[in-house]
């Protein structure tokens, strides 16, 4: 065929497209935040694409199992990938993956954004203010704890960031999920920690534990009294999670743009955005252009942070 008819086919297909069902691999197991993503426009997508939309949840090794399946399947706009921005960081945490997070995917579209909020235990004698947990880490390198879900997730990294930035010393507690640390962080065994809203807010509104800053570039709505990092005098700029679609590497731009157009309507529609609140989240409406550059760019910032602080998942 020469390249001219090959071409000539595969227009045809995109213009073709869909003509039969779609499916949104989600990495992670149902009930995280991206597979409420993934249900939301699932279940939308098919009064707009005309073919159904089912999700598969393929968790396992930090979203890349799920992450390979779609890099490897057919550029054909009938495999995509619901992911976080964990995507991107895995690329320097991990020596050897299967896949290039960045090089093997077409990004489609941003859905939303995820603020992360540093907290504290506020029955806790320790720092009350971010200059104040500056400063006595610096006066007491490594004294201070701070708690994660695991080496290498965004709550690990925007830490290891804030740390840098400010040139202080923690000592970092890896736990095995969220749910471990918080309990920790709630009985005064931990110091510190990234919380997203939707996690932290009951626990700020109880009384259990007190917000020093939101990780994103403007202050949360739900806590408008809460400063943003840079506010408090600590630039690493937004380390918030951003949650988006990408299609394998070759998918024809006509679908893309399609699957775009699509994504984009249902975010505008309002009990969207209040299932998104749920979860913490906010709507992002981005081109496909627009979402290639934040991948590539976080790509870079994350890896940075991950040489710097000596950051390895293996």
């Amino acid at each position: 065929m020469s390249i001219f008819a090959a071409g000539c086919a595969m227009a045809a297909s995109a213009w073709a497209w869909p003509d039969r069902p779609i499916t949104l691999v989600v990495p992670y197991t149902p009930g995280t935040g991206i597979d409420l993503v993934a249900r939301q426009l699932s279940a939308r997508l098919p009064q707009v694409l005309g073919q159904p939309v089912v999700v598969d949840n393929v968790p396992g090794a930090s979203g890349n199992i799920g992450s390979e399946r779609v890099a490897r399947a057919a550029p054909d706009g009938y495999t995509l990938l619901v992911q976080v921005s964990t995507l991107v960081m895995n690329k320097s945490l991990y020596k050897s993956l299967p896949y290039d997070p960045v090089n093997d995917f077409a990004p489609v579209a941003q859905t939303s954004w995820g603020t992360l909020l540093l907290v504290r235990n506020p029955s806790a004698q320790k720092a009350a203010t971010v200059p104040a947990l500056v400063a006595e880490a610096k006066a007491r390198p490594g004294a201070l704890t701070y708690g994660t879900p695991g080496v290498g997730t965004p709550h690990h990294l925007a830490m290891a960031l804030l740390t840098q930035k400010a040139g202080i010393e923690m000592l970092h507690v890896p736990f095995k999920g969220t749910a471990g640390a918080v309990t920790d962080l709630l009985g005064g065994r931990l110091d510190f920690m990234f919380l997203p809203v939707h996690v932290a807010l009951p626990h700020i509104r109880a009384g259990k534990l007190q917000a020093l800053a939101a990780g994103s570039d403007q202050r949360v709505p739900q806590l408008p009294d809460v400063p943003t990092l840079a506010e408090a005098g600590i630039d690493t700029g937004s380390v918030d999670m951003w949650y988006g679609v990408l299609a394998p590497k070759g998918t024809p731009p006509a679908i893309v743009e399609r699957l775009n157009g699509a994504i984009a309507g249902i975010l505008r529609q309002p009990d969207v955005a209040a299932a998104f609140e749920t979860q913490g989240m906010v709507p992002a409406v981005s081109s496909p252009g627009d979402f290639a550059r934040l991948v590539a760019k976080d790509a870079a910032r994350w890896a940075e942070v991950v040489k710097k602080g000596g950051i390895t998942a293996d």
